[in-house]
């Protein structure tokens, strides 16, 4: 048995390596991905209302920062790992949940990986063809790459997996930063013509539907921390804290980084051009707007390790349960991953990448992913009335049966 394992009743169990900081690593590495330079221009286009839209990504912050704290009273009740597989075996059983693990493992994780990727491939050739859109091939080849990488990393080692995720986190941020401060300097020296009339736009109910969709699409990740709680230390104490940390952040972030993208982008660009940041970097960064597509392959290549991270753990642990084949619950006994569930995860990935229609593989889950989301929460709403006594040690108050 290698130094980071332990055995109990004849099973590898996991030390516990992830720290608060790796945590919110997790979250906000996974959260800050494609979405905050593809949605801005959905949430407009739906809206038409430069206020209406900054309501609605702060809305989508707070809606996100409530699921994610349903999670947390959830992973500290139910501390394996599994996310919301486990959360629904729990509270449900296991036909339910062995239908949720099987979509996940052939729809949600595999496609979600897949549009990150391809969004990494997009913002790596887009430099180099300025003028007319990036040829597919060369984009789906970068995406591939990315992916296997990435899985060769997180076969190799929990701790340089941890290092990229961290690493990585750090340059999103920074690179969001730089917009931001960006944004506010060309408000303050009086660009400001984009506001006048903000309130002005289409607020039918189906449109503000869609337009907290696209929101919401960028604040996706807010869960996955929850899929390796067997691997927090002091998950009790660490996982609130890293939502807290993680989610107000995210959101003061997204909701900064949209007012300097308003400030600089025309509202007719704004509701053209889904590449809103590249549109950004041309006006203010001159011969320097190549850093924009670099900062926005960086970010999605953090995403990409994050979900890939977290989705191999949720296989091996429907796998414990007997509802996968017994070859995903395999890790390796010195490196401690899951080798056999990365593996898989990476090949069904590619497998989507026959397409490179990011807004396709978009629609193609997130009505199932939204679901699974819904359940997790009538679970944990579930288990308050059916077993009453299960320690909570995070009990979001205002929400009972």
């Amino acid at each position: 048995m290698g130094e980071d394992s332990q055995a109990v009743n004849g099973k590898v169990v996991l030390k516990r390596k992830i720290t608060l900081f790796n945590g919110v690593g997790i979250i906000i590495g996974t959260i800050i991905g494609s979405g905050i330079f593809i949605s801005p221009t959905g949430v407009y286009l739906y809206t038409g209302s430069v206020a209406a839209s900054l309501i609605i990504w702060l809305v989508c912050g707070l809606l996100s920062t409530l699921g994610a704290l349903c999670y947390a009273e959830l992973g500290t009740s139910i501390t394996r790992s599994g996310g919301d597989y486990a959360y629904i075996y729990t509270a449900f059983g296991p036909l339910p949940a062995f239908l949720r693990l099987w979509i996940a493992l052939l729809i949600i994780r595999p496609t979600t990986q897949a549009i990150v990727a391809l969004t990494f491939g997009n913002y790596v050739v887009k430099p180099f063809f300025p003028e007319c859109d990036p040829p597919q091939n060369a984009v789906r080849l970068l995406a591939a790459v990315c992916l296997c990488i990435l899985t060769a990393i997180n076969c190799l080692s929990v701790r340089w997996t941890m290092r990229i995720q961290d690493v990585f986190t750090t340059s999103k941020l920074l690179a969001l930063i730089v917009i931001i401060i960006a944004g506010i300097y060309y408000i303050c020296i009086g660009n400001t013509s984009n506001f006048d009339n903000a309130f002005e736009g289409e607020y039918s109910a189906g449109n503000i539907a869609l337009a907290f969709y696209s929101g919401l699409f960028a604040f996706g990740g807010w869960n996955y921390l929850n899929f390796v709680t067997e691997e927090l230390q002091d998950p009790y104490k660490n996982l609130p804290r890293a939502i807290w940390i993680a989610l107000p952040m995210v959101t003061i972030i997204y909701v900064m980084a949209n007012l300097a993208y308003f400030a600089v982008v025309s509202k007719m660009e704004m509701m053209s051009n889904p590449a809103v940041a590249v549109i950004f970097g041309d006006r203010l960064f001159g011969r320097w707007s190549w850093v924009i597509p670099v900062f926005v392959a960086l970010s999605t290549f953090g995403g990409v390790n994050g979900v890939l991270f977290t989705s191999a753990r949720l296989f091996a642990t429907g796998a414990q349960e007997g509802h996968m084949p017994a070859f995903f619950s395999l890790f390796h006994v010195d490196k401690q991953t899951p080798i056999p569930s990365l593996i898989f995860t990476c090949l069904f990935s590619l497998l989507m990448l026959t397409t490179s229609n990011v807004y396709d593989l978009i629609n193609y889950y997130s009505q199932i992913l939204w679901l699974s989301v819904g359940a997790s929460v009538v679970g944990m709403l579930w288990l308050r009335r059916t077993k009453p006594d299960i320690p909570r040690p995070i009990k979001i108050k205002s929400i009972s049966m």
